[in-house]
């Protein structure tokens, strides 16, 4: 008897995608959107894949009451509203279309960056309101205005290239992007408080991460151009919203365009109440042409993947035999962590990472833990941009060097993964991994560091001398900040008389936290991290 499949499509896609789905004779289709929770839990229960957009919300209630679900597809990139952890745990595999939209949202950056600096909105409303006001509605042009790119990814790169052909001068504050590459794009890196000062233009195109978390605040408005102007639609909650209202309000920027809201839709928002501020109610993704591209491709992939087993575009499984894949579980997941790791503390170009497998690991495929090391690497500084399909490209894209070397003799540990990375600046950082238990991923050494840590959730790392009273400090800021200490590992170099704390903490750290914890004496530095 030929095995059926429930496809549940809880948002609205393009009619292209369901077509195709439909035309699968073992699939069921089902299409009920605008369900509250309660009502996607029971709709869910039997479903074996689950194709969402942003409004539903794939929380670890719905994630547990699905008792066949086998995938999760988004018609789009962004998995904020996916609980990829709980899924993860529930071996359902979680899938994005990373491509589809990558153009259409660089276009719509432009198409903001020209209403705000021409007032096209302000001046639509005001002639249909009976008025003729051609002095109040004076623009800039672009010609030969500067444009600072914050994040020169995939979207980035377009801006910028849309922007030359407007001929803007376009600079770009990217701290992982190597120099030679952006020259390729016609693009000068400067660090980010020089692009501050130079441009007159300023968009953004990172993702949400604890270090983008209002990026642009009042320290960093206070260091902009008198008369920039913002665009941003990439992510709500990297433009501190409050501080850019007062920007506004004393002159400091003189508009802004925000297509993106830490809150959406954003209700009482100060910021739609002033009129030198261009909005959009998240349209950057909103085109024909990329909806029908994100539905065909999702839905070409649900179908892969049960119809032919075939994984693509996932991120959180690589595409591996499941087999294969309950062999090296523990070990994809050290690399991704390992990659992460890094990706937060080093903040210059990668030039070169060096992989090396030591023990009964080097017996195994390893080019499913070198993606993995990769993706980890990537995601913090592209975000779901990147996957276990994508992540070797962008890595070879970016002009990042991969080298691999295995030793069977094991050392300390029976299986040991080494991750060393080297920037442009000729810094180099290392890590090493190992599974306690052939399970459980674990951090053994950074740098000249011996420690043992567990690679998870919120976690801070301090570098500081090691004297009497410095950790009795930083609990105490912590404990002041209502943030507990869930774990502490601790290496001490004797030579140097240097020591590294790892704490795992039950919230991110803010940033505000992480300054008063970087001024204490004898602390030489503190990042916070995401793991």
């Amino acid at each position: 008897m030929t095995r059926r499949f429930k496809i549940l499509i809880s948002d609205n896609i393009s009619p292209k995608g369901i077509e195709l789905l439909e035309k699968v004779s073992q699939f069921d289709v089902e299409i009920a959107t605008g369900l509250s929770p309660e009502e996607l839990k029971q709709k869910v229960k039997d479903a074996h894949a689950l194709i969402i957009r942003s409004a539903t919300k794939v929380t670890a209630d719905v994630i547990e009451a699905a008792k066949d679900l086998k995938v999760i597809g988004r018609a789009g990139i962004g998995l904020d509203n996916v609980d990829i952890k709980t899924a993860t745990q529930k071996g359902i595999v979680v899938m994005n279309a990373p491509e589809g939209n990558v153009v259409t949202t660089a276009e719509h950056t432009i198409a903001m960056l020209m209403a705000l600096a021409r007032n096209i909105p302000q001046a639509t409303a005001s002639l249909k309101a009976g008025k003729w006001e051609k002095k109040k509605f004076q623009g800039h042009e672009l010609y030969r205005k500067t444009l600072g790119i914050i994040g020169l990814g995939r979207i980035g790169s377009i801006v910028a290239d849309r922007a030359k052909g407007l001929k803007m001068e376009v600079i770009a504050y990217d701290p992982f992007i190597r120099p030679e590459m952006a020259e390729k794009l016609g693009v000068e890196i400067v660090p980010l408080e020089e692009l501050y000062k130079r441009a007159d233009f300023i968009t953004i195109h990172t993702p949400l991460t604890p270090e983008t978390k209002y990026l642009i605040d009042k320290k960093a408005l206070a260091q902009m151009k008198d008369g920039v102007m913002i665009i941003n639609c990439a992510r709500g909650g990297i433009v501190n919203e409050a501080d850019l209202y007062e920007a506004i309000q004393r002159g400091k920027v003189a508009g802004a365009a925000l297509d993106v809201f830490e809150k959406e839709p954003p209700k009482d928002n100060p910021l739609l109440q002033l009129e030198k501020v261009v909005c959009t109610p998240h349209l950057g993704a909103s085109t024909k042409e990329a909806q029908t591209n994100v539905a065909v491709a999702i839905a070409e992939q649900i179908i892969d993947y049960l119809i032919n087993g075939i994984v693509r575009n996932a991120v959180n499984v690589p595409s591996i035999s499941q087999e294969l894949l309950s062999v090296l579980g523990p070990y994809l997941t050290l690399a991704e962590k390992m990659g992460a790791f890094h990706a937060q503390v080093v903040k210059d170009p990668i030039k070169e990472v060096e992989i090396e497998y030591i023990g009964d690991v080097t017996k195994t495929d390893t080019q499913p833990i070198k993606i993995s090391a990769l993706k980890g690497l990537l995601t913090p500084i592209m975000g779901d941009q990147v996957n276990f399909v994508n992540a070797g490209f962008i890595a070879t894209e970016r002009g990042i060097q991969v080298k691999e070397s295995k030793r069977e003799i094991p050392t300390d540990f029976t299986n040991v993964i080494i991750l060393k990375v080297r920037t442009e600046k000729g810094e180099e950082k290392s890590i090493t991994g190992t599974l306690f238990g052939k399970k459980e991923p674990r951090i053994v050494r950074l740098d000249g560091f011996a420690l043992e840590a567990i690679p998870a959730g919120h976690m801070l790392l301090i570098q500081n001398v090691d004297r009497p009273g410095v950790i009795g400090n930083i609990g105490s800021i912590l404990g002041k900040h209502q943030i507990n200490i869930g774990r502490m590992h601790v290496g001490q170099d004797e030579i140097t008389g240097q020591t590294l704390i790892l704490l795992s903490t039950n919230i991110p750290v803010p940033k505000p936290v992480l300054e008063e914890i970087k001024e204490l004496p004898h602390v030489m530095s503190a990042v916070s991290l995401e793991l």
